[in-house]
């Protein structure tokens, strides 16, 4: 029986490395090639986007853009009378006003928010769906974080913090549907965590220059891959973006915040103690409940 239960583990193992190699040559083909795009990504978003990237856009292009798609066009009217951008309670009923009441920064969000709930209920990726949205979810508490930390303790534009916390995950996000082509890589979480990390900067940094997301948001989240490490001068997007992990992580996995906080070199950059931070969450509460209602959390 042990002999056979050896064998057995063999070949399950040798299969999970096959798996994993396929995998990994697929998203190294891709990558080559330049056809990093999320399946199933709805066709408005990619066209959203492609707008949004336009410097010289008109407030009427955007409009067009966004209204081709009621859900989204709604969500961003739901956005632009909650309590984060109307705290006057003075309401708006049509696009255009909620579009500019929010910004450019927070449509482009709420689109990549909107397409991922799209992609989510894919059927094609209905065997992975738990995984996407335990990592969706993940995504939007990071970006909540993300946005009420930058609004408190730094100058650093809070659209886009939280817009760099959502997309914080893209990659690992992309892998994970790619890997739904390779079902037995699920047999070995420890296969699929190694093809991700060595895979997850590149290929979301693909995806977010097709984007074309910022560069400062892109360099952000391509510094998540790096050591936490003293710096100088003031605290950036980067620094924003790495307290947001930390602390989710650390409410995650049911670690000591404190500790988690102290030990953290971009937390203390920002000035980030545990006694501000849970007062920031408390200040807070009214907003974060209504980020995460419109990002679909």
């Amino acid at each position: 029986m042990v002999n056979t239960d050896a064998a057995q583990a063999t070949r399950t193992g040798e299969a999970q490395s096959v798996f994993a190699l396929s995998l990994a040559r697929t998203l190294a083909q891709e990558l080559a090639e330049g056809r990093v795009e999320l399946p199933g990504f709805p066709e408005v978003a990619t066209q959203v986007q492609r707008v949004l990237a336009d410097e010289n856009v008109t407030p009427l292009r955007v409009v067009r853009a966004v209204g081709a798609e009621p859900v989204l066009a709604g969500r961003i009217v739901q956005c632009a009378n909650s309590v984060i951008f109307n705290p006057g309670g003075r309401p708006v009923l049509e696009l255009r006003s909620a579009i500019a009441r929010v910004g450019l920064d927070f449509v482009r969000t709420l689109t990549i928010s909107f397409a991922v709930k799209q992609l989510k209920a894919a059927h094609s990726l209905r065997d992975i769906a738990p995984q996407l949205n335990e990592l969706w979810l993940r995504s939007v508490a990071v970006s909540t974080l993300c946005f009420v930390i930058a609004r408190r303790l730094s100058r650093v534009n809070a659209d886009a913090a939280l817009l760099a916390g959502l997309l914080h995950g893209v990659g690992a996000l992309y892998i994970r549907t790619r890997a739904a082509e390779h079902p037995g890589i699920h047999w070995s979480p420890e296969a699929y965590e190694k093809v991700e990390r060595e895979w997850e900067g590149s290929i979301g940094r693909a995806l977010l220059e097709n984007w074309r997301v910022s560069e400062s948001i892109v360099a952000a989240i391509g510094a998540l891959a790096l050591p936490d490490q003293d710096g100088h001068g003031p605290a950036g997007l980067a620094e924003i973006l790495r307290a947001g992990v930390v602390l989710d992580r650390a409410q995650r996995k049911g670690r000591n915040l404190e500790v988690a906080i102290a030990a953290s070199p971009a937390c203390a950059r920002l000035g980030l103690t545990s006694v501000i931070y849970q007062s920031i969450i408390l200040e807070s509460e009214a907003e974060v409940a209504a980020l995460r209602s419109v990002l679909g959390s």
